[in-house]
């Protein structure tokens, strides 16, 4: 999947940051100098500094990190790293906060389809930019397309074996496909082995109850904030998850419905 060289560079200056970070009073406190230093010596010459200052900009723009140790040294070089940091660095291998290694741990578990991946890239550079309305939208919309092309697959096997087709798979709203998709292979359950059998108890319910109900609170909101920072974060991290379901169903699909 497409990486933009951006997300390269933000995702070194993270594990600077994380590397940095000191763990008993004796280390050194984060200091700007230190982290971007660092971060220049492991890029090729031939990148403009400008890009990495950009991309440390953007950091503290997105609450990612924050000037000043504390009362007594508010101003830089000192930083600190945010709670909202925090999280990204604890879960920095595939945070969306981190969008070059989040997409890496997708490319290791799942295929996207084209449609689906162009609206996932859009929904992490949302959340990046702290867009998070968007950033639902645009991962809600991901998960539909993944949806949408397993029935895809499921209806033409169907025809190929002649046969029928329930009438709900073929309806143009998500939300009876989604249920049909589910009442099929639910009623097949029995013959999907323990790797397939497992995640489908676990994760297809992820895509109704998290990912499609924090898009459907933005697209028909009742408040000015309808989503939180932290339920956007939530639909990102599980949706590697049920994109893996998706090419395991597909897979049980095409070899093994019969």
């Amino acid at each position: 999947m497409y990486q933009s060289f951006n997300y390269n560079i933000r995702e070194l200056i993270l594990n600077e940051v994380k590397a940095q970070t000191p763990t008993s009073q004796m280390q050194q406190n984060l200091q700007r100098g230190s982290v971007l230093n660092a971060v220049r010596k492991k890029l090729p010459m031939g990148v403009d500094d400008q890009a990495i200052l950009t991309q440390w900009s953007d950091l503290f723009r997105a609450g990612l990190l924050a000037w000043g140790l504390n009362l007594m040294n508010p101003d830089p070089p000192h930083f600190h790293v945010t709670e909202r940091g925090q999280q990204a660095l604890a879960y920095i291998a595939r945070d969306p906060a981190n969008p070059a290694a989040y997409l890496r741990h997708l490319d290791s578990i799942a295929k996207l389809p084209d449609v689906a991946a162009s609206y996932l890239r859009e929904s992490l550079d949302c959340y990046v930019d702290g867009r998070f309305k968007a950033s639902a939208v645009m991962v809600g919309c991901a998960a539909e397309s993944v949806i949408l092309t397993l029935r895809d697959n499921t209806v033409t096997k169907l025809q190929t074996l002649s046969k029928p087709v329930p009438k709900p798979m073929e309806d143009w709203r998500i939300k009876v496909i989604s249920d049909s998709l589910y009442d099929f292979f639910h009623g097949h359950a029995k013959s999907f082995g323990r790797e397939l059998k497992e995640p489908f108890e676990a994760y297809w319910s992820a895509f109704a109850q998290q990912i499609r109900a924090v898009r459907n609170e933005v697209g028909h909101p009742s408040s000015i904030d309808p989503v939180t920072p932290d339920t956007v974060h939530a639909s990102l991290l599980v949706f590697p998850e049920l994109a893996r379901l998706a090419n395991g169903l597909t897979d049980w699909v095409t070899t093994s419905l019969k």
